[in-house]
C-alpha cells in the first residue's frame, strides 16, 4: 500500500510512535514477544511497580497494542500483532547504530550471508 503525504494514516502513525516513545512501553512489548504475562511478572521483568506497569499497559490496550485474557482472577497480557514489536526492534536497531560502531544486527546478517551463499565466513 502506497500511503500519500496527505493521508490520515500519517497523523495516526505519529500517534503510535508518541505512543511507544517510553522506554518502560518498550520494554513491555519486549517482555511480552516471548508470550502472555500477568501484571506482577511483567513489572518484575521491566523493574517497575505493579501500579506503573498497568497504567502502561492500560494505553497499550487502548491503542489495541496488548489484548488481556482474564483465568479467574489473573489477567493475562499479551501482543495482538506483530507490528509493535517490529517497530519496537527497528528503533533498537537505529540505536544500535547511534551506539555502536558496527551494529550487532549488521554483523548477524553479514556473518550469515556468505553462509547462506555456501561461502566461507571470515572470522
Amino acid at each position: 500500500m502506497q500511503v500519500t503525504l496527505d493521508s490520515e494514516y500519517v497523523d495516526l502513525a505519529a500517534e503510535v510512535f508518541t505512543l511507544l516513545s517510553d522506554p518502560t512501553r518498550i520494554r513491555i512489548i519486549l517482555a511480552l514477544e516471548e508470550g502472555e504475562l500477568p501484571v506482577g511478572e511483567l513489572a518484575e521483568r521491566v523493574g517497575k511497580a505493579s501500579t506503573a506497569v498497568s497504567q502502561h499497559l492500560a494505553k497499550l490496550r487502548w491503542a489495541k497494542v496488548v489484548q488481556t485474557r482474564q483465568e479467574g482472577t489473573r489477567v493475562y497480557y499479551s501482543l495482538i500483532d506483530e507490528h509493535a514489536r517490529e517497530l519496537v526492534h527497528q528503533a533498537v536497531f537505529q540505536a544500535e547504530h547511534v551506539i555502536d560502531f558496527w551494529p550487532r544486527h549488521h554483523l548477524t546478517a553479514e556473518r550469515a550471508a556468505p553462509a547462506e551463499r555456501g561461502g566461507t565466513v571470515a572470522r
